[in-house]
């Protein structure tokens, strides 16, 4: 069984072919049905929604806890998570199980990255190359929009937007939007709604909370409470909302670069 050194430094035993695999992290759990594992996954986190086919998988846990109980139950001999925010759930679960924890991608390198790391955990060299290649293709194809500032806000259980350290913000740059958090040292940041307005972004992106029903007119009462009525951004119509009920900008999967970047394009180009 080999033995690889995790993101968080630890040394772990991976099956050369897992054949129970749990995942915590959406990204990852997309990656492995891309992989042809899926039939290996016996657990997701609640919030693990990409392909369709993880609906019938097990929920185990939510991004950040777990139910020990059906951990033990479903004896699984690989456990994969994603450094920040589950880094010390990780830690807690590699007490009891197989944790293997990759680094959470601060760039859209990143996430081309993370598909061949999860490819040599798995034992699916070659077909995570071919995903590395399509993709970094697919990337190529973009066209960069003239430069213009922007501002992107995801409702987390809380407003929150992105700095220099995260991949969201390397994406609206590849885009030609720069974030008007975009100098800050921080992967994510509490947004300022002063600072917003001060900095009167060209183009707005906004997702709401996952699974949440969010209707125009709440996009409409949100502007109002924080007095940007008078941003370029809204008195353009240049806010965008993300489309469907599920993670957006914040899923940091393969689909990330085939259909949330696709779809930024589309809403600059209009403008």
């Amino acid at each position: 069984m080999p033995e690889l050194i995790d993101h968080l430094g630890r040394r772990v035993l991976v099956p050369e072919e897992p054949q129970r695999i749990i995942s915590f992290s959406p990204a990852i759990t997309e990656t492995l049905f891309e992989l042809d594992l899926g039939s290996r996954v016996v657990g997701v986190s609640a919030f693990c929604s990409r392909p369709s086919q993880t609906s019938k998988v097990r929920k185990v846990g939510s991004y950040g806890s777990a139910r020990l109980e059906v951990l033990h139950e479903l004896k699984p001999d690989l456990i994969l998570t994603v450094s920040g925010f589950q880094k010390e759930f990780s830690e807690a679960l590699a007490k009891e199980f197989p944790v293997y924890t990759f680094e959470l991608p601060s760039s859209v390198a990143g996430i081309i990255d993370l598909v061949s790391k999860i490819g040599i955990v798995t034992s699916r060299y070659d077909e995570a190359r071919y995903m590395e290649f399509e993709l970094m293709k697919y990337l190529g194809s973009l066209r960069r929009r003239p430069a213009m500032s922007g501002y992107l806000e995801i409702d987390l259980g809380g407003p929150v937007s992105f700095g220099s350290l995260s991949y969201i913000t390397d994406a609206l740059s590849i885009l030609g939007v720069k974030s008007i958090y975009a100098d800050m040292p921080y992967e994510w940041v509490k947004p300022d709604p002063d600072f917003v307005r001060q900095s009167d972004p060209d183009v707005i992106f906004f997702e709401p909370k996952m699974y949440s029903k969010f209707e125009p007119e709440d996009l409409e009462r949100l502007v109002a409470s924080r007095g940007w009525e008078q941003l370029s951004a809204v008195s353009r119509n240049h806010v965008f909302v993300s489309p469907g009920p599920l993670d957006f900008f914040a899923h940091h999967g393969p689909s990330f670069i085939r259909e949330v970047l696709p779809w930024a394009v589309n809403k600059i180009e209009a403008l």
